[in-house]
């Protein structure tokens, strides 16, 4: 297929295949190069969108990468022949700034960082995962972001920052809180799965679904009958996230026994 068709097929939405579109020129672009070439930062919807069709077109070399292991947001790396994965350095296209707010409870949330950066003229597309702690944030970017963070972000919410650069290596996200769940369904429905999950009544996980608020795997789905399997990651807008992580044998009563960690 060519370009126009892969987007014909893969792009959902006019957005998503500006983002597509974007990707497979960095991949025409290693190729013709031999250089390593990426994209800027992607949402998990926006990867889960880019790996069916990279898939595609023949599984060429790449990486996904958002600075730190299990980052939320990250960048795709085309490689070239020549290159290994392991031989890539992220620190190539990625940076971070940590931003330091003195005051004790000063309570800055990702909403007020983020607002901050958008407020100096970034896009999301050239932020990373932001890192809120009790008394700085560490902020993942392009590298080509970092100066101007450095030199514009001076403040967020009604708290001054103190900035300076931090290597890649010196990230420290912290661990995810997450509730086990121990529960037995009738099938491995999206509905049923769901309902578990987040405590709700099974009607109103369907309607959850049909609504629009549900995406499996960061993709959208309307349908509350489709089949989930171990390790899908279900996201219902306004309620989080969880995974199915393990589906076990049979109840006493035949129904299917399955653990579910929901994020808090």
């Amino acid at each position: 297929m060519n370009k126009t068709e892969l987007l014909n097929k893969f792009a959902k939405d006019p957005e998503e295949r500006i983002v597509l579109a974007r990707a497979l020129d960095q991949l025409e672009r290693a190729q013709n190069r031999a250089i390593p070439c990426a994209t800027q930062f992607l949402s998990p919807a926006q990867r889960a969108a880019l790996e069916p069709l990279i898939a595609a077109v023949g599984r060429p070399r790449h990486l996904f990468c958002g600075g730190y292991e299990g980052a939320e947001r990250t960048i795709c790396v085309f490689l070239p022949d020549w290159q290994e994965a392991e031989d890539w350095d992220a620190s190539e296209e990625l940076a971070a700034v940590e931003c330091a707010y003195p005051p004790t409870g000063a309570e800055l949330t990702h909403r007020d960082l983020l607002g901050g950066l958008m407020g100096i003229g970034l896009t999301q597309e050239r932020v990373g995962d932001i890192l809120a702690g009790d008394t700085a944030a560490q902020i993942v970017c392009l590298k080509d972001a970092a100066p101007i963070i450095l030199s514009q972000f001076e403040q967020a919410g009604r708290y001054r920052l103190k900035l300076r650069e931090i290597p890649l290596s010196a990230l420290s996200p912290a661990p995810a809180q997450v509730k086990l769940i121990r529960d037995t369904v009738a099938a491995l429905r999206l509905d049923a799965v769901l309902a578990s999950g987040f405590s709700l009544a099974r009607g109103k996980a369907a309607d959850a679904v049909t609504g629009g608020r549900v995406s499996v795997n960061h993709r959208e789905c309307l349908k509350p009958d489709k089949p989930v399997a171990q390790g899908d990651v279900l996201t219902c807008r306004g309620l989080g996230k969880c995974v199915l992580k393990a589906v076990g044998g049979q109840s006493r009563k035949g129904r299917i026994i399955i653990e579910i960690e929901r994020y808090l």
